[in-house]
């Protein structure tokens, strides 16, 4: 009896001698043959050696002319190659009746003339004159925006926005990339999400690098990533960071969970004011027992003439996944948004400039992402299940508890601490005391009473993103893997007073002071479908990297 191992090596001999065959049997190859066995009478048995009695030996002609045929048509027969059962249900239900998607491998990604770059992973650099196989890649390019109007117009691809040499001295330009990178751990726990990619380019020695790459070639100023497993950090991430100029902050999850958030920035472009970890878990409160993180930086511009003291806040989170928990999102949320108010608000009681990045395990336009869009959000006869509007099954259909957090969590409704907030009042009293003459609109930040199931924040925040390609309408996605294709990840900004659509009085509470010029574009699910999804050989997570290019005015 045979051992196991051979049985083994049996098995996969046979799966890629059938891959092999179904290549020669569709290619010009097998046809030349069957013209060749025409004229000379050959007579061809199948070509599966299982179906043969006793000895399987081939036809004369595959013998002596398979080599030559293949080269002349250029047939490749990979080892590698998985058979077609092996693939998700999901995809080839997707690939039935598609077209092949042609992708390049060499998109540039210049914000200037003398500035450019190309969108080629390390496996497609090759020498000079050759062409490499586009195997993995989708194509992704610059959108830039004119700022004319209230209405931000695409402009022509690749071609960035001129300004003069006085204008540049008077604005700050800086990107900002939100990118979850797909902790080791976390993969290998969810095997299954996997299935449809190759062993091999699921190891970590094989992603990391090409992650680092992405991260060279995009070049931001502000990194904001996901899934940051703490060993990796230490030993791999951090240091290669560092190498390239960043300066990094670092926040592990809670309850010995492997992985964290991290904020790296150019130390060249900006200095570090303050690094304000945010934990999510609270032992007392039954509600908040998930160890998911955020992050808040507070950097300073090192260099911008007219306003030396600027600052910018940058959060970075990954929220709760479990679609059916809208109740500890919301919640998670809100208890990054009052430590965004702790630290973005300024003496004069204005905030700062604003760029919030992450994984918010939300889709768009459901009531979390409406919610951090508009400022409010009333929850009343909301399912817990909808919340995030990842949960189309019945399940999660109990409607939210009025209020959702209890009083003991000192978070207002406002999304604010409650000693900040009661602070607050106390100054917008004295000052309505002595300036009784003033306008409600003048003032600078409006507390109101409100209903128990109404929530509200006071950043008037735009996303970097449409969600949905102009033309098509299609979806944009940021995240693929053998269970779905979705939009989660996110770059929210305070926008500047002309691009708000905030409430009427708004800007009074805050001066966004923050343009978007351009973003690199993302594509659909069935763009990563046509590269066997997320992860591949080019891309090493199963999210794709946002990046955004944002002037802050002076």
């Amino acid at each position: 009896m045979l051992s196991h191992r051979v049985q083994r090596l049996g098995r996969d001999w046979v799966c890629h001698w059938n891959v092999a065959q179904r290549l020669f049997r569709d290619g010009q190859a097998f046809q030349h043959m069957k013209r060749t066995a025409s004229c000379f009478g050959a007579c061809y048995s199948p070509l599966n050696p299982w179906d043969c009695p006793g000895s399987c030996r081939l036809p004369l002609l595959w013998s002596t002319q398979f080599p030559s045929l293949v080269q002349n048509s250029s047939i490749h027969l990979c080892a590698t190659m998985k058979a077609e059962g092996d693939e998700p249900c999901v995809k080839r239900r997707r690939h039935s009746g598609d077209q092949d998607i042609c992708h390049s491998p060499n998109e540039k990604l210049c914000t200037s003339p003398s500035d450019e770059t190309s969108w080629s992973p390390p496996q497609l650099q090759c020498k000079e004159g050759s062409t490499p196989e586009p195997r993995g890649v989708v194509k992704r390019h610059w959108e830039y925006f004119c700022q004319q109007s209230k209405k931000m117009k695409v402009l022509v691809e690749d071609k960035p926005i001129n300004q003069d040499h006085q204008d540049t001295l008077e604005k700050f330009d800086f990107t900002v990339m939100s990118y979850n990178i797909l902790s080791q751990d976390l993969l290998e726990d969810n095997s299954h999400l996997y299935r449809h990619c190759q062993r091999h380019v699921l190891a970590w020695n094989y992603r990391f690098p090409n992650i680092l790459a992405d991260i060279k070639r995009l070049d931001a100023d502000v990194l904001c990533l996901q899934e940051v497993q703490e060993d990796h950090y230490r030993i791999e991430i951090k240091p290669s960071l560092e190498a390239l100029g960043y300066h990094c902050e670092y926040k592990m999850r809670t309850g010995r969970k492997p992985d964290g958030c991290t904020i790296c920035f150019k130390a060249s472009k900006f200095h570090l004011l303050s690094s304000n970890p945010v934990e999510f878990f609270r032992r007392n409160i039954p509600l908040l027992d998930r160890d998911n993180v955020g992050l808040v930086v507070l950097l300073q511009p090192l260099f911008s003439c007219k306003a030396p003291s600027a600052t910018i806040c940058i959060a970075n989170t990954h929220l709760l996944y479990n679609p059916r928990r809208g109740d500890i999102k919301l919640t998670q949320l809100a208890m990054l948004l009052a430590e965004i108010t702790s630290v973005a608000m300024q003496e004069d009681g204005r905030f700062c400039p604003l760029v919030i990045c992450g994984d918010f395990n939300s889709v768009p336009h459901s009531p979390l992402y409406n919610f951090l869009r508009e400022g409010k959000l009333n929850y009343e006869g909301l399912a817990i299940g909808k919340v995030s509007g990842q949960e189309q099954s019945p399940r999660g259909n109990r409607i939210l508890t009025i209020p959702i957090w209890p009083p003991s969590l000192g978070i207002s409704q406002d999304c604010m601490y409650e000693e900040q907030q009661k602070q607050l009042e106390k100054e917008r009293e004295r000052k309505e005391t002595k300036e009784a003459s003033l306008e409600n609109s003048e003032e600078v930040v409006t507390v109101a009473k409100r209903s128990p199931t109404y929530l509200h924040h006071s950043f008037p925040l735009s996303s970097a993103y449409t969600h949905y390609l102009p033309d098509s309408g299609t979806p944009e996605v940021t995240t693929c893997h053998s269970r779905s294709a979705v939009t989660v990840d996110y770059i929210f900004y305070s926008a500047a007073k002309e691009n708000t659509t905030a409430e009427p009085g708004a800007e009074h509470a805050f001066d966004g002071r923050l343009n978007l010029l351009g973003r690199l574009s993302l594509v659909t699910e069935k763009d990563l479908w046509a590269v066997n999804g997320l992860p591949n050989e080019t891309i090493s997570s199963d999210h794709l990297p946002l990046l955004a290019k944002f002037r802050l005015e002076e």
